[in-house]
């Protein structure tokens, strides 16, 4: 009887064994055994993750059911970022988690709502998001059969990362995944290959092939570090808000810029800034300042964005990348990972093919939710040092024609490997000050009538279903009882 093809996963906390759960789920059916080799945490009590709407699907995957979720890691929802200015001098934007609007004569409701602000209309656009509504009135939108039809309306979630990891590793053990802690590791190589992985007291594993969920394997770095002026990264906890918002804040400073996560057993702070702008101890005194609160537990890191070279090299793939700070982007670039490498996951153990596919397209992805960030700093109109030279990075061309398409015509540049909405790209760029000069010529033979007809009807739907929903205290207390 041929033995199994195996699989080691290699890292430390969330990456790691959501990395391991998805892969021993996805991948029993055939017969394929998943290990996971656990490194000591590298986690605080001040650590959360602040998620993108696509978790909730991966965990439907996985079986975790949601409100065993928050009620294990004392976690929340969260409808979406605001991003505001410290010094007041531009408006704040919400980078809302939904969409806006509805097609209009089967065309997208965005080209004609910058058609009718050309002509006049005062109406923002958050006013014709159901997630974006909700959040400006201190509701959650919860999607249900009646708002699915007008249109996207998602949640993140803001999870305390001790307890979120602990659940983890259940649910990966719970899908067939073998579990080996390791101090440290030694990988035994035969040119690109790796043979084994030597945890130490005489252990040592072999498989077919290796996953990093963490960088702790090795491998070329392609760095980032042109596109982005952030390199150290402070986080600490405050008091909870007595009661809690229901989207995080991103504060803009002259030396860098602080997030608050608002969550239950804390409010989880972060603030990032470059070392050429400020020290450690200003650091901490701007960020004190700008969150309002008392800083607890504070840790100071540095960071060095960027993605492997050659995400699979040899017979070892390394999952996600080392994103910078803002959008909280780390957990969602993993999970590109791990779908694309479930698409491509080998039939034989020869998978040259399969190699060369996982890296042309998680190399691209990886780079569009580079790009994304990047454009958050390129076009900031913030003051100060850190945003001065936050807009002498470095922009890709892809950037730069995704930026130029859209001012020119409110149209969003077609890649293939996007996984984000259009929504969030037209948030960014319109928060921004990217204002488009016009729009699609089809959508003009849609009588104005018409179209304004729509908006009203729009904006009662809108209205209606945010009234009906509930705060975010009604709804964890309505958890914690059921």
């Amino acid at each position: 009887m041929s033995r199994p093809f195996t699989v080691i996963v290699a890292g430390r906390d969330a990456p790691l064994w959501l990395a391991a759960a998805a892969l021993a789920r996805g991948l029993a059916p055939s017969g394929v055994q998943v290990e996971a080799v656990a490194l000591p945490s590298a986690l605080a009590s001040v650590d959360a993750h602040a998620t993108f709407p696509a978790l909730e699907a991966l965990h439907n995957q996985l079986r975790i059911d949601e409100t065993m979720l928050l009620r294990a890691t004392g976690g929340n929802l969260t409808l979406g970022r605001n991003f505001t200015d410290l010094a007041g001098a531009w408006p704040a934007f919400l980078h809302a988690y939904g969409s806006a609007g509805t097609q209009i004569g089967g065309r997208d409701f965005f080209a004609h709502w910058v058609k009718a602000r050309a002509h006049g209309l005062g109406v923002p656009l958050d006013d014709f998001s159901l997630t974006a509504a909700a959040a400006r009135q201190g509701r959650l939108m919860l999607p249900d059969a009646e708002n699915a039809i007008y249109g996207r309306c998602d949640y993140g979630y803001h999870l305390p990362a001790i307890p979120y990891a602990r659940l983890l590793r259940a649910a990966a053990i719970g899908h067939g995944a073998t579990a080996h802690a390791a101090e440290q590791l030694t990988v035994e190589r035969a040119g690109d290959a790796i043979v084994a992985l030597d945890l130490g007291a005489g252990r040592r594993l072999a498989a077919d092939l290796f996953v990093d969920a963490g960088g702790v394997l090795g491998g070329a770095h392609l760095s980032w570090r042109a596109h982005f002026p952030v390199d150290r990264v402070l986080t600490a906890a405050g008091p909870p808000f007595a009661n809690i918002p229901v989207y995080a804040e991103d504060r803009a400073g002259p030396t860098g810029w602080t997030a608050l996560h608002p969550g239950r057993p804390a409010t989880f702070v972060m603030h990032a800034w470059s070392s050429a702008h400020a020290t450690n101890e200003e650091a901490l005194r701007a960020a004190g300042a700008a969150a309002g609160l008392p800083l607890a537990g504070v840790r100071i890191a540095a960071v060095e964005p960027g993605r492997p070279a050659r995400p699979w090299t040899g017979n070892c793939v390394t999952l996600g990348a080392v994103f910078d700070p803002v959008h909280g982007l780390d957990l969602l670039g993993l999970q590109v990972g791990l779908v694309q490498l479930l698409a491509d996951f080998p039939a034989t153990a020869h998978f040259a093919a399969e190699r060369d596919e996982y890296n042309r397209a998680a190399g691209a992805a990886l780079d569009r939710l580079r790009d994304f960030q990047s454009a958050h700093y390129a076009l900031a109109r913030y003051a100060g040092p850190f945003w001065d030279a936050a807009r002498a990075g470095t922009v890709s061309p892809d950037l730069a024609h995704a930026v130029a398409l859209f001012r020119a015509r409110a149209e969003l540049a077609p890649f293939e490997e996007e996984n984000l909405p259009p929504d969030s790209w037209r948030a960014l760029f319109l928060g921004h000050g990217v204002e488009p000069e016009s729009w699609p010529p089809a959508i003009d033979r849609v009588p104005p009538e018409e179209a304004k007809a729509q908006f009203r009807r729009m904006l009662g739907f809108v209205r209606e279903q945010v009234l009906r929903q509930p705060t975010q205290e009604a709804y964890l207390a309505g958890l914690a009882d059921g």
